[in-house]
């Protein structure tokens, strides 16, 4: 029975979908004017894995995750950067792709971009007008009363009354409320501008997901995911504006992945202390990447550190020589325990540390049937692979990703030396032996010899 932890009400909940098998999930995506960091990769990671074992376990899943390409950031960037707006949203957006892709990010069934979603967005402001919800200040501005949403504060705790007394209300003075926010604002010079009934002019920021969600999966559905950080205000100004706008529930479960952090601070751009995914790939397999992002429970915090992607390395190294050598074509039966367990413990919110441990246990049966009973190391090492596709792991060869890219020295050079290297042995020359062990291990090359011979990795 699969449960999952609710942000709306603090407390995992069995997971039931609106239409049976069925689950319409919504993720805030990427704000495209720059590249990807670490903490963007940590959602799309995050609800990857969630979307691969919803599915393996039998749901049909329509997952929607959308493109912010219109936002004062980016307008700020291609002011910055002398460069046309949509020049600038198509490269980052180019870039996402391939940072997703290299990480193994299933692309989403829906990815609605904001700019190409006005009509939508329109039609909802309209229906707030309507419903009492939204106004039109002196400045031309259009913005939502949040003291007319009575369950305003429902999904984050806090209290309007606490909110009003810590704002700053001469920040805008066209606001009637402090904690008022745009929906829709009135076009400036230099900047990118639609038709509406209120003037030219241009989206806020949180109106946009509740624009594309709701057109690409109706006006109430059973997930809405992103990070942490938007719980408030983003996620919150949601709620009010697509349940103001259709008096119906907007979503029934919240699924929030926890923070990055680098030396005790938020990952984030912001602060300056962020590292771009494609740094990150230029010292570390996309893999160990992800492994590193699922060695985590999805909800706690994440310490990025060049020594725990050293740990992930290392353990993601371990699982692929359990399977070195081994077809993995014919699977254990389907009710076998590592089977059993592993659903067990992801269906208890999604645990992949606990089914991580799993993998391992299979990794070391494997080990110790390789040399007494290889047909069912094979039989393990199909299981293994099983379990690990859910999670979007052991996806490529196991020699690949051991040896993969060698630097300085070519495979053929390697084998040549393991040749040598056996020669030697044969003829009990032990200082010659050793002497090319510790040329290749100086070279970042480690030999392990084994029944089948000798077999090589990178370090």
């Amino acid at each position: 029975m699969l449960t999952v932890y609710n942000s709306l009400t603090h407390e995992k909940e069995i997971f039931t979908p609106l239409i049976p098998n069925k689950i319409r999930m919504y993720v805030c995506g990427m704000t495209v004017y720059d590249y990807c960091h670490v903490g963007h990769a940590r959602v799309m990671v995050v609800f990857d894995m969630i979307t691969r074992y919803l599915r393996a376990i039998g749901y049909e899943v329509i997952y929607v995750r959308n493109i912010t390409d219109i936002d004062d950031k980016i307008i700020q960037r291609a002011i910055e950067n002398q460069e046309d707006m949509n020049q600038l949203t198509a490269r980052f957006i180019q870039a996402m792709h391939e940072d997703a892709d290299a990480l193994g990010v299933m692309r989403p069934d829906h990815e609605p971009r904001a700019t190409e979603s006005i009509a939508e967005i329109i039609e909802i402001i309209q229906q707030l007008f309507h419903n009492g919800y939204a106004y039109q200040a002196d400045n031309g501005d259009v913005y939502y009363a949040v003291n007319k949403f009575k369950d305003y504060g429902k999904l984050s705790g806090k209290k309007i009354d606490e909110l009003r007394a810590g704002e700053r209300v001469e920040v805008e003075q066209a606001k009637q409320d402090p904690l008022d926010f745009v929906l829709w604002k009135t076009a400036k010079p230099q900047e990118p501008a639609w038709d509406s009934p209120w003037g030219k002019g241009r989206p806020g920021w949180h109106i946009e997901c509740s624009a594309m969600s709701t057109h690409c999966l109706g006006n109430h559905f059973d997930i809405h995911g992103g990070g942490q950080d938007l719980q408030f205000p983003h996620h919150e100004n949601e709620i009010a504006q697509s349940e103001g706008a259709t008096g119906e529930p907007f979503v029934n479960y919240w699924i929030h992945n926890g923070f990055v952090r680098v030396n005790e601070e938020k990952m984030s751009k912001s602060l300056g202390n962020f590292f771009t995914v494609r740094e990150v790939l230029k010292a570390y397999p996309p893999e160990v990447l992800r492994y590193f992002i699922l060695a985590s429970h999805y909800r706690s915090p994440l310490n990025y550190s060049d020594q725990n992607l050293d740990t992930a390395r290392q353990a993601l190294t371990r699982l692929y020589t359990a399977l070195r050598g081994l077809s993995a074509t014919e699977n254990l039966p389907e009710d076998n325990e590592y089977r059993q367990r592993f659903h067990q413990v992801m269906q208890d919110d999604f645990n992949t540390p606990e089914a991580l441990a799993i993998l391992f246990e299979l990794a070391h049966e494997i080990n110790k049937h390789r040399s007494t009973d290889f047909n069912q190391a094979q039989k393990l090492a199909g299981e293994l692979r099983y379990l690990a596709a859910m999670l979007g792991l052991l996806q490529t060869d196991s020699e690949n990703f051991l040896q993969g890219e060698t630097e300085g020295l070519s495979a053929a050079t390697i084998e040549n030396m393991i040749q040598q290297r056996n020669a030697a042995r044969t003829a009990k020359n032990w200082k010659e032996s050793d002497r090319l062990r510790d040329e290749l291990k100086a070279q970042g090359i480690v030999l392990e010899d084994g029944a089948q011979g000798t077999t090589w990795r990178k370090i």
